[in-house]
């Protein structure tokens, strides 16, 4: 296991306009400085957070998948974000990790946001995902996933959560706070990409996109407010040390969703 670098891109997703926003992140993936392992999304990156599905849906072999393919394999990296998918005449909140050899995992959403109606237009998972990538364990989540912290518990099973998401400025401290909840309770570094700008619905945005240390409740980035582009390192041997000294993960309870 090394270290790991990963980007963050935060920016204002143009409405419903998958071409225009693949040509805005393809640009600041040009940006880009230095090497990086990873390139992570805001949620519903190629629309915004719609609950008009049918208008841009994206498919498993389609035009934002071979775009992340090629996002991929050009700067050799892994690509994560979530699209509005269509499968079978359903639709689905779906995080799609792309690796550069054009390989894939797919997560979809399991908290689904009542308050904006997302449940009565998409289709909740039920599974989480774990990569294995480099040497990490990662665990990618969406959004409203994050206010649910049996959802994401580590069991012994991950080393960096990821959260991409639309989350707007009104909840802005609710979000800061839960992230470090979740470094700290699950030992883990958490990295968290979200958007800024206004979207249709007149809902802001602030970002506060950031990446937070596993152990000493310490945020190692933090944007707001602008569009940005950021690599941050994550040590593998912080993280190791963090769990030898405080090794509080194997004392935790049992317990299985269901």
């Amino acid at each position: 296991m090394t270290d790991l670098h990963i980007t963050l891109l935060q920016d204002s997703i143009a409405w419903e306009d998958p071409a225009a926003n693949l040509a805005h992140y393809a640009e600041m993936m040009a940006r880009i400085d230095g090497p990086t392992d990873l390139i992570i999304l805001p949620e519903m990156f190629t629309t915004g957070f719609t609950m008009d599905p049918a208008a841009n849906p994206e498919t498993m072999g389609g035009t934002a998948m071979q775009w992340m393919q090629a996002q991929a394999a050009k700067y050799q990296t892994a690509v994560v974000g979530s699209l509005v998918m269509e499968e079978e005449g359903k639709y689905y909140n779906r995080l799609i990790w792309m690796d550069e050899d054009g390989s894939h995992h797919a997560y979809d959403k399991r908290h689904l946001f009542a308050m904006a109606g997302e449940h009565e237009h998409y289709v909740a998972g039920t599974e989480r995902l774990i990569v294995e990538y480099k040497g990490w364990r990662i665990c990618p989540l969406i959004c409203y996933d994050l206010r649910f912290p049996v959802w994401a518990r580590n069991d012994d099973a991950y080393d960096l959560l990821i959260y991409t998401a639309n989350w707007p400025n009104k909840r802005s401290y609710d979000w800061l706070t839960l992230l470090k909840a979740r470094a700290i309770e699950n030992q883990c570094y958490v990295a968290a990409v979200n958007r800024v700008g206004t979207d249709a619905n007149g809902y802001e945005y602030k970002g506060d996109s950031c990446v937070v240390d596993p152990g000493w409740r310490h945020t190692l980035y933090h944007v707001e407010k602008m569009e940005a582009v950021h690599t941050e390192t994550l040590s593998a041997a912080h993280l190791q040390e963090v769990r030898q000294r405080l090794p509080f993960l194997q004392d935790q309870d049992d317990f299985e969703i269901r």
